[in-house]
């Protein structure tokens, strides 16, 4: 039988590091080093929405909850993958690839684009349609996470699964990578439980998330 095992679904923040368009750009260095100061500090400057990161309902909405008004039940719990690979580029992600999702689970969309991180390709990637992210909802799923820039397209007029999600009070977690292996524990009957706890940063429209799945035994089938 397969032990657990944990698999990191965060990429690195570094300096230059891909940002949506007209999110403040990633930069770290150092502020204090031993040689000079005695400690080794390094100053940061990002955004909420930098690297692989959650937002909260208040990222479209001044009306809605802000990420210290979410419960921490948002961000840990059982996951469920949906395989959206191999589609073109800026292709939508329908309705019809949820059919198996449950309400409680913490909805994983890997499209396979993570391998484009770094990339100008990287912002072309699927995206969920507005049908989707409704589905998601009336089936009581409040956590959706993707493997790309966003849950809409990049760059864009309207965010409408942006809209959905966050007007039902959900979470959504992007830039997530490693997404793969999770499919191939799915299929193998291993159980996965996701975290996606963020910084707490008071009133605010999201923030970095270490992202992580803890791949579990197989079950054994009866």
């Amino acid at each position: 039988m397969a032990a657990m095992e944990l698999v990191d679904l965060s990429v690195p923040i570094a300096t230059g590091m891909p940002v949506y368009p007209g999110d403040p750009e990633v930069s770290i260095g150092p502020a204090l080093t031993v040689a000079r100061d005695g400690v080794n500090v390094l100053a940061l400057h990002l955004g909420s929405q930098s690297g692989t990161h959650v937002d909260a309902p208040y990222h479209f909405g001044d009306e809605l909850p802000d990420l210290d008004a979410l419960p921490l039940e948002r961000f840990v719990g059982p996951g469920f993958v949906v395989d959206a690979r191999g589609l073109e580029p800026r292709s939508a992600i329908g309705a019809d690839r949820f059919a198996g999702v449950e309400a409680g689970r913490i909805v994983l969309v890997a499209t396979g684009w993570s391998r484009h991180w770094g990339g100008e390709e990287y912002r072309r990637h699927p995206y969920l349609t507005e049908e989707a992210a409704a589905l998601l909802v009336e089936r009581g799923v409040r956590t959706v996470g993707i493997d790309a820039l966003s849950v809409d397209p990049t760059p864009a007029e309207d965010f409408p699964a942006h809209r959905v999600l966050c007007g039902a009070h959900a979470v959504i977690a992007e830039n997530l990578t490693g997404l793969g292996s999770l499919l191939r524990a799915q299929e193998d009957g291993r159980p996965i439980e996701v975290s996606m706890l963020p910084i707490r940063l008071s009133g605010a429209d999201g923030a970095p998330v270490r992202a992580v799945a803890r791949l579990g035994q197989r079950v054994p089938q009866e």
